[in-house]
């Protein structure tokens, strides 16, 4: 979301979510910051009910409610989302603040559609990401190296009657305790997750 700038220098809460490794925005501030509206909270619910009447019936299932410190310095029950629902509501704010995350949106499944039917274009997107992250060329190669060999392999679990998830995840845990002494979820306990920073999409 580059040179996209949503929060600007308005403080949007948010809190990490550790079992769903996820960040969750407050829906009020982010409608605060791109209406200014007096009263988001009448404005969201307003909203709220219009998607739902519109046939967004994952809307409900999709959002949440966590306590946050309001102004007052007290805490309040308040509708969460995560960037993924968070998006999909901007897309109906019809606010001048929300227009260049709905032009990023439309060109971001314009590519992926061109994606589809090229694939190579998806493994030049990744290659530009990783280059953007900083990582130098030599870790860059390697890491498209082994996802290549991953989609292989995953292919190959397939083509043998793989099916499910807990089966890719069980075949996966092999592979890493046979190789490395650990499995994945033991790995992560030796190194230690630090949590992410916010996927915020503001710079």
């Amino acid at each position: 979301m580059s040179n996209i700038k949503l929060f600007e220098n308005k403080k949007v809460r948010s809190e990490w979510n550790e079992k769903k490794q996820q960040w969750f925005f407050s829906i009020i501030d982010v409608v605060e910051v791109l209406t200014g509206s007096p009263r988001p909270r009448k404005y969201w619910n307003a909203l709220k009910t219009k998607l739902l009447e519109e046939g967004y019936e994952e809307l409900s299932q999709n959002l949440g409610q966590l306590k946050m410190q309001s102004s007052d310095g007290k805490s309040y029950l308040t509708d969460v989302a995560n960037a993924k629902t968070l998006l999909r509501i901007i897309q109906s704010i019809p606010s001048p603040k929300a227009e260049p995350f709905k032009r990023w949106l439309a060109q971001v499944g314009s590519d992926r559609l061109d994606e589809i039917e090229n694939p190579e274009l998806a493994t030049q997107r990744t290659r530009e990401l990783y280059k953007l992250k900083g990582y130098p060329d030599d870790w860059i190669e390697k890491r498209m190296r082994s996802i290549a060999i991953r989609e292989e392999l995953t292919d190959e679990w397939k083509n043998r009657g793989v099916k499910e998830q807990i089966e890719y995840a069980i075949l996966t845990a092999e592979i890493s305790k046979a190789t490395f002494g650990l499995t994945p979820s033991e790995y992560k306990k030796v190194k230690g997750t630090k949590k992410p920073e916010p996927a915020r999409p503001h710079e």
